[in-house]
Formats: C-alpha cells, structure tokens, sequence
C-alpha cells in the first residue's frame, strides 16, 4: 500500500495542471526533540490556505493535517510546512523517510520562529548529507510568483536584527526544501490578535506564502 501511495504521490506531483486543479492537503510536521513544532497551530497555515484559495483560486482542504516525521502518512501530502523556537531532532529512520518523500517530489517549507536555525541545519544534513543549504538569489522563480518580490524575503519579525534570508536544498535540479531565516513568515501568516503584526506586514507574509505555494505546484518539476 505505501508504495502504491508513492507512485500516486510522484504521478500527481510531476503532472503540473492535474496538481493544481485537485483538492489536496497541507500537512505540519511533527518532530522530535523537544521543539514546539506547534507553535503557530491554530491560525497561521489556515490563514495561508484560506489567502491561496481565495487569491490563487486553489482547493487546498483548509483543515491542516499533523504528520509526524517518520509516518508514511507523509506520502500523502504534498506540500509539508515545519516551524518551531527550538531543538529538532530526526533519527535515521526520519531522516530517511523525509528524504524518500522529497526524493518522490515532496516539498518541505521551514520557517524558523527564532531559535530553530541552530538545530535545523545539522538534521538537515541527515536527510540530505551530499547537500547544503545555499541562499537562493533574488532573481530565483519564488520570489516571482503570482505576486513579486525584487528584494527576497519579507521582514516579518526583528529576531537578530538581521536582513531575512531564504535558503534551499537543491537534489538533482529542483528545490526541494525552503527555508526562512530571520523573516518569519509564519508568524506573518498568523491572526493579527497574535502578535499584532501590521496588516501590510501580515500581507506580505501571506503573499510571500502564496509564492510558495504556487511555485511548488505550478512550476515544472
């Protein structure tokens, strides 16, 4: 069954119009080590779904799913979305799960809460150790989606105080992984009650978010 779910999953993946056109779920990722991989649950990927569904005119299930690392439930999502403040930890058994996935054409988004970045690059380098993370110049397709972005990342929340950068993991041609630093988008996607984010800040966010989106499933694989 679970490699009848891959082959589905690869099917749907590399057929760009039929990925766009069918409902299909989000999942977060649930991780190990301590981390609070929950820390925006309850507003900031609803609001990303319900910003794509009604600005981009997807169908994405506007009920987040939670898929733990090492499920193959995994398979079943296209598109995985990790957030946190602190420690992750993958086991080798999770760190070659999520590498199948994203092999197969999974596409994994980490946005660091302030906190993660320390952790996330080591166990990262579990799932893929041949590769490393590069920051993508401002010219790459992400940024230049449905909406556009000429100077990379929005700023979202100070953390370091540092410019906001956006990183990925490149296996054979095609970003597989990206990577929010020092930006925080999905804490832009969050309600305004939350952090009492400006609503022009909020909506970068959001937009930046629908880039993602659209660049996973509209551009060829």
């Amino acid at each position: 069954m679970q490699q009848l779910i891959k082959v589905l999953f690869i099917y749907l993946l590399t057929n760009v119009n039929l990925a766009y056109s069918q409902t299909y779920q989000i999942g977060l990722l649930k991780y190990n080590g301590g981390g609070d991989w929950y820390a925006n649950l309850e507003t900031s990927l609803p609001n990303l779904i319900k910003f794509c569904n009604n600005n981009l005119k997807t169908t994405i299930n506007p009920e987040q799913a939670i898929v733990e690392v090492s499920s193959s439930e995994l398979f079943n999502y296209p598109f995985i979305h990790m957030t946190g403040h602190g420690n992750v930890v993958f086991s080798n058994q999770e760190a070659d799960n999520l590498r199948k996935y994203l092999i197969a054409g999974g596409f994994l988004h980490i946005s660091d809460n302030y906190g993660m970045d320390k952790f996330i690059k080591s166990e990262l380098k579990k799932v893929f150790p041949e590769l490393d993370l590069v920051e993508l110049p401002f010219s790459h397709p992400i940024y230049h989606q449905t909406y556009n972005f000429e100077k990379g990342l929005p700023k979202v929340h100070e953390h370091d105080n540092k410019p906001p950068q956006g990183f990925g993991l490149i296996y054979k041609g095609r970003l597989v992984c990206f990577y929010d630093a020092e930006c925080d988008l999905g804490d832009g996607w969050e309600s305004y009650e939350v952090h009492k984010d400006s609503e022009e800040g909020r909506q970068k966010a959001l937009q930046m978010g629908a880039n993602i989106i659209s660049y996973v499933f509209l551009t060829t694989k």
